[in-house]
């Protein structure tokens, strides 16, 4: 996937992702041990799993969008950002990675 697929990057993320072929969108999680420990990592990977869930992955089809395999990598600067705005940031790149702007 990361061969063929889009890549953004924002501030607290890079997003990779490919359309699919499934009824809904798909996440998967990377966070490295640069981000920090476990506890950190975790945490990290909490907050992006919640953001995407927010985002309503089972609606693209309904809505006309196509559904998506995504990859979030986590940055370190998402460890001291506010949730409010990784969030901002994390919805900004799925719109560009899905061609809107």
């Amino acid at each position: 996937m990361q061969r063929r697929g889009r890549r953004v990057s924002a501030r607290y993320v890079t997003i990779i992702g490919q359309p699919n072929e499934r009824a809904c969108d798909r996440l998967g999680i990377i966070a490295s041990r640069k981000i920090g420990s476990a506890v950190t990592r975790n945490r990290a990977k909490r907050r992006l799993r919640e953001i995407f869930r927010r985002s309503d992955p089972d609606r693209p089809r309904e809505s006309g969008r196509r559904p998506f395999d995504v990859v979030m990598i986590a940055r370190r600067e998402i460890v001291d950002a506010p949730f409010a705005a990784v969030r901002e940031d994390v919805d900004g790149a799925l719109r560009k990675l899905r061609g809107g702007k």
